[in-house]
């Protein structure tokens, strides 16, 4: 249980980016009063929940009607994560984890950013949504590990509010180094985790005995 905590823990901080997900809401939230800021993170960081959760749950089935196999999800999501966590270790971003640059400037517009585009895609984004979806997968028919999984998320869910609540005296203390630092960390992890999942889909397919 501890390793498949630790797997959904640091595959959840690496796809989410609470340290990422609270500059770009620091930025978007210069001109909010701190009373607005704490409003938008709390219902921005709840409607991702509320989000990822419901793909957590209904993800197989959703995989089912669609005729998608598990060794394909692992497959694709492995491949996902990989970009991923290269776009992490060379500290930049394309949209899988973070806002793309139109997006950015169609928020800036926004007076609410708590949905978009801070709950979709700052937080449940295509990564982290993959993310929750392939490790639920591989969890099926084991209760227990499905609850571990959905507690990791959670816990992260928890971190990036106070990430969000707390971002102005977390950037000052970290600067852009030490976020890059922290990023790029993850980043080798979840490449680890990514090579993984696409080993575990292709020998699962049953490719390599045909």
């Amino acid at each position: 249980m501890i390793e498949i905590a630790g797997v959904a823990l640091a595959t959840f901080f690496a796809t989410v980016g609470p340290i990422d997900a609270s500059a770009i809401f620091a930025a978007l939230t210069a001109a909010a009063t701190p009373e607005e800021r704490r409003s938008i993170a709390i219902r921005g960081t709840v409607t991702a929940t509320v989000i990822l959760m419901a793909f957590a749950l209904l993800g197989k089935y959703i995989l089912e009607g669609l005729g998608i196999s598990l060794a394909a999800l692992r497959t694709a999501g492995g491949v996902l994560l990989l970009l991923i966590s290269i776009e992490m270790v060379f500290a930049r971003s394309s949209g899988a984890t973070s806002t793309t640059d139109e997006e950015t400037r169609e928020a800036r517009e926004r007076r609410d950013i708590a949905v978009f585009p801070l709950a979709t895609p700052l937080i449940a984004g295509p990564g982290t949504i993959g993310a929750v979806i392939l490790l639920m997968a591989n969890a099926e028919g084991h209760p227990v590990q499905q609850l571990v999984v959905i507690g990791s998320l959670l816990a992260i869910m928890l971190v990036t509010c106070v990430s969000l609540l707390t971002a102005g005296q977390i950037h000052r203390f970290l600067g852009v180094t030490g976020k890059h630092v922290i990023s790029r960390i993850f980043g080798i992890l979840l490449a680890a985790l990514a090579v993984q999942f696409m080993f575990d889909g292709i020998a699962q397919s049953g490719l390599l005995y045909r």
